[in-house]
């Protein structure tokens, strides 16, 4: 029987946006028909993909407005594209109500895949938009048949507030088989990579710079608190010591991620969104062997119990931060290296993509 077509969609413009890449890329290797659809919010930056993709033009100059509009072209896209021969698969929830009705209006299957737990996003605590995204989320989820998560913890907040179960795949990057000396850097690197948005830790590590001595802080990634931490490196006169390399393509940040000497994922508490999360920073530094300074959150407290990949913080006083990246540089990258090899091996993709094989095996029928 000939697998059926899948249309993929997602509030986003593609090109960053890992999971997506490799559940797609997942899909279409086992003979899946995919279509990607995203939207032009950010850019509209060239790829290549093996498989059709498209990117919906928004006229929306704020992102409220901007999620409406997305929501309604969605709708009709995926009206016109859909047949009974078709399985939607709907990212996050700010694409999930047109997947939603389309596959009610036409009676065929809808995967949803939550990235996070979008209705506890730091961003919108608080926000009457957040009583809005609580609404569908409270609406949709629990009539999901078929679903999907990124970590065990995320996976136990849906089962208790919806009843249902969803499919845990962790954003684990795929297998890099690692040959490269470990690099001697003068002065050491301690790397962020990922978006500039609150509650990550960033503006606390900036100040714990006043505490080290011959290390360099990269900052790889861009997003909405990037002039306000420049304006803070400036403040401290920490110009020497902390770097804004800017949002690099996925190839250029594994390159810089293999070249660090410490990692960090130091979330603050900004909702449980974060509180339950596995960033994919984590996963992408154990996959180039980077030992990390880790926050002392569910997921991060899981992976230093079973492997001993880096440093949990104390707390997010620059001082304890410090201290953390002091322990993690004094021991080395060579001292974490089995470790880190043993976790390369158990969060890899290979691992993750067979589950979602499984799921829409089980969706096809």
């Amino acid at each position: 029987m000939a697998h059926k077509k899948v249309l993929v969609s997602a509030f986003s413009n593609l090109y960053t946006d890992q999971r997506i890449e490799k559940v797609c890329r997942t899909l279409y290797e086992n003979g899946y028909n995919i279509e990607l659809i995203g939207n032009d919010w950010g850019g509209k930056v060239k790829m290549h993909r093996p498989y059709p993709f498209s990117r919906i033009s928004l006229i929306s100059k704020s992102l409220k407005t901007a999620y409406f509009e997305f929501n309604w072209k969605l709708y009709q896209c995926l009206k016109n594209k859909a047949d009974q021969n078709t399985i939607l698969l709907a990212n996050d929830l700010d694409a999930l109500f047109p997947n939603y009705l389309v596959s009610k209006k036409l009676n065929i299957p809808i995967i949803f895949d939550s990235h996070e737990i979008f209705s506890e996003m730091p961003a919108i605590q608080g926000k009457m938009s957040q009583k809005l995204w609580r609404y569908l989320q409270d609406k949709i989820v629990p009539e999901l048949k078929f679903m999907m998560t990124a970590s065990e913890s995320y996976g136990k907040w849906f089962q208790n507030q919806y009843k249902v179960q969803p499919v845990i795949v962790q954003n684990s990057p795929r297998k890099i088989e690692f040959n490269s000396e470990i690099p001697d850097n003068q002065p050491k690197i301690l790397l962020y990579q990922g978006a500039i948005n609150p509650f990550r830790g960033i503006d606390k590590a900036i100040l714990a710079m006043h505490h080290l001595e011959n290390v360099i802080f990269k900052i790889a990634g861009d997003g909405p608190m990037k002039k306000e931490y420049e304006a803070l490196v400036i403040q401290e006169n920490l110009q020497d010591k902390v770097r804004f390399l800017g949002k690099l393509l996925p190839e250029d940040l594994r390159k810089e991620t293999l070249l660090a000497d410490c990692g960090m994922s130091i979330e603050e508490k900004g909702g449980e969104s974060y509180y339950y999360s596995l960033p994919n920073k984590v996963l992408d530094c154990i996959q180039a062997r980077v030992p990390l300074i880790l926050t002392p959150f569910p997921e991060m407290i899981n992976i230093k119990k079973k492997f001993d990949v880096g440093e949990i913080i104390h707390n997010h006083q620059p001082e304890s931060i410090a201290e953390a990246v002091k322990k993690v540089l004094n021991k080395g990258r060579r001292s974490y290296r089995s470790e880190l090899e043993k976790a390369a091996g158990f969060f890899c993709w290979e691992k993750e993509e067979l589950k979602i094989v499984d799921l829409f095996e089980k969706a096809s029928v």
